[in-house]
């Protein structure tokens, strides 16, 4: 309903198209850092669009992209990042590269001064109008496009929309000239019709190829299922599941989503040994790198060693090869899988679980065979899981705490709820405690450093309303990058609880120089210099605090933490974020 009490201009303007269009594809929210370029555009979505969607004010580009981005991977619905021309697009291509890598759909809208000469304000908008703008992210985007008039404006953005949401989704970027968005709208302007919000179905395989794969796999001694990005939507993990007890295969889920029941029995998640013993058929769904699943490596010499038997017949399911990236060598060394379809896991699975059935029922003995095997990798998982559970529980009363240890006190606080895991997960400490049985309850493994605060907003932002507790187990170093975006949780009251995975080091790099050290010989106790985050020791709970978040810690003694914990989610279910700073021990440290 429109609002009543917002004054509106008498006139219409161009930048008013725009938001015609933002509104007709449905978008829920905007992230933005403010810029003068999208001055036209910011006041059409204030006041003649009513601020619906509604914005977002970040305190910086990357984290304006990031949101869109983990709002895309928690809600499989695409978000809006808007950001400054040239400056402010500058700062944005980290958060751009990795949605790009990572397939989330992030409509980014930027703009640039005016192209007409005689527009420009002296010096400031020189220097901020491009000759091509887009090409400071256009090796990491689906498409980037500038309409040069007002009715270039709807067919561009019904393009980039369907770009964008076509297997494999990725981000767009639309540029809008600012004297374009600031000009009076003299004219009626065309619009797409309705059905141009409808994107292309997926690809399915080709049914020949799909026989033989059925073929191949039937006639496995046994199976490894690799899973990347193939549950995008909820009802694709049960797809994987139904198709993994078919054959009774091993699965490793390499968690770009979550794919698999961190508890089934089948899940051999991180146990490469058990995954892939005597395994002669890899099936793998969507996978973006095929050796760091597959292969051990040995971060000294950088090099790896398979644990496939060198015989196997790999069949590939998925879109590995469409739209890489012409600027970043991507993913990993070319995968040569004697079998290979571009094909959406989601819709082929299901496919593939059929032509499996029957020929089981065809052949004789095969039922008890995968029976047989079903059994022994159930059993390997029960082993793992009290493996796990028993290595947790050790040096359990050292201070600061152990690293598994803060990963159960976290497990117990939560798994009475309702839970979605952010992005990291400890290590992969909370993927051997903790119970993954819902496909909404993790959004996707950690990017790397600098990522993970803002991607944990967006998860959060897409749960909110939704009575789930979205926990971050958030790294030190990780937030310092970027700890103004706690104040947008406190602003726009993003319910969260953030655990401080706090070990005040970039210790994964310390970690690089302990090695280093090893191998040549030099002192293991210098390896810490550049490194280090303590004399200061930040104060997380305060920085949250004076951001409007309850918070409390720090927090090195486990006792300590768990009453903090409830504490905590106490007030995350009240409406409020809440961070609680843990302090944990350094692994290998020497």
């Amino acid at each position: 309903m429109a609002d009543s009490t917002i004054k509106k201009s008498d006139k219409r303007w161009q930048s008013d198209v725009i938001v015609d269009m933002i509104k007709r594809y449905g978008f829920e929210h905007i992230a933005l850092n403010p810029g003068a370029s999208y001055r036209g555009l910011h006041d059409s979505l204030v006041n003649y669009g009513e601020n619906d969607p509604p914005m977002l004010l970040c305190q910086h580009e990357k984290i304006a992209v990031q949101i869109a981005h983990g709002y895309a991977r928690a809600k499989g619905k695409p978000m809006i990042a808007i950001v400054h021309n040239l400056v402010g697009l500058l700062h944005a291509p980290m958060g751009v590269y990795y949605a790009y890598l990572d397939r989330a759909p992030v409509f980014i809208i930027g703009a640039t001064g005016p192209m007409a000469e005689p527009k420009r304000r002296p010096f400031i908008d020189w220097i901020h109008t491009a000759n091509g703008q887009g090409e400071a992210i256009r090796n990491f985007v689906k498409w980037d496009y500038q309409p040069t008039t007002v009715d270039g404006v709807p067919g561009a953005f019904a393009r980039a929309y369907s770009v964008m949401m076509s297997a494999r989704q990725g981000p767009i970027y639309m540029v809008y000239d600012a004297g374009l968005q600031e000009a009076q709208l003299d004219h009626d302007v065309e619009m797409p019709p309705p059905n141009a919000i409808d994107v292309p179905t997926a690809p399915s395989a080709d049914p020949v190829a799909l026989a033989k794969a059925a073929d191949t796999l039937a006639a496995a001694n046994r199976v490894a299922i690799i899973a990347d990005f193939a549950a995008r939507p909820p009802h694709g993990w049960n797809h994987i599941v139904e198709l993994a007890e078919t054959l009774g295969a091993s699965v490793w889920d390499v968690g770009s989503r979550l794919n698999f029941p961190g508890d089934h029995p089948l899940n051999l998640t991180m146990d490469p040994d058990g995954c892939y013993k005597d395994v002669d058929v890899v099936l793998t769904l969507d996978i973006a790198d095929f050796e760091k699943p597959t292969h051990v490596r040995d971060i000294a010499t950088r090099t790896v060693a398979s644990k496939v038997q060198a015989n196997a017949t790999w069949i590939d399911i998925g879109f590995t090869d469409i739209e890489i990236s012409k600027w970043s060598m991507d993913y990993a060394r070319p995968y040569y899988a004697q079998q290979r379809m571009t094909a959406d896991p989601v819709t082929t699975a299901p496919q593939l679980t059929k032509l499996l059935k029957e020929r089981i029922a065809k052949t004789s003995g095969l039922k008890e065979k995968i029976a047989k095997r079903t059994e022994e990798i159930g059993k390997r998982h029960a082993e793992n899981r009290a493996k796990w559970a028993k290595q947790a529980q050790e040096h359990w009363d050292q201070k600061p705490m152990t690293v598994p240890r803060l990963a159960l006190e976290v497990w117990d606080a939560i798994k009475g709820e309702d839970w979605v895991l952010t992005t990291g997960d400890l290590g992969g400490w909370g993927k051997k405690l903790w119970n993954f049985d819902r496909p909404y309850c993790h959004a996707g493994r950690e990017l790397g450093t600098g990522t993970q605060i803002g991607l944990s907003l967006g998860v959060a932002l897409a749960n909110k309303g939704t009575g789930r507790l979205v926990v971050d187990l958030q790294p030190d170093g990780d937030l310092m990058f970027d700890a103004g975006a706690l104040w947008i949780a406190a602003k726009y009251k993003i319910p969260m609880l953030v655990v401080m995975f706090n070990n005040r080091a970039y210790y994964n790099d310390w970690n690089h120089q302990l090695v280093l050290a090893k191998t040549r010989g030099t002192d293991p106790s210098r390896a810490h210099i550049g490194m280090d985050l303590y004399d200061p020791d930040p104060d997380f709970a305060g920085l949250a605090k004076s951001m409007g978040w309850y918070s409390e810690g720090p927090f090195e003694n486990g006792d300590d933490l768990k009453p903090a914990l409830k504490r905590a989610i106490e007030q995350v279910k009240q409406g409020k974020p809440a961070l609680v700073d843990a302090v944990c021990d350094r692994r290998n440290h020497e």
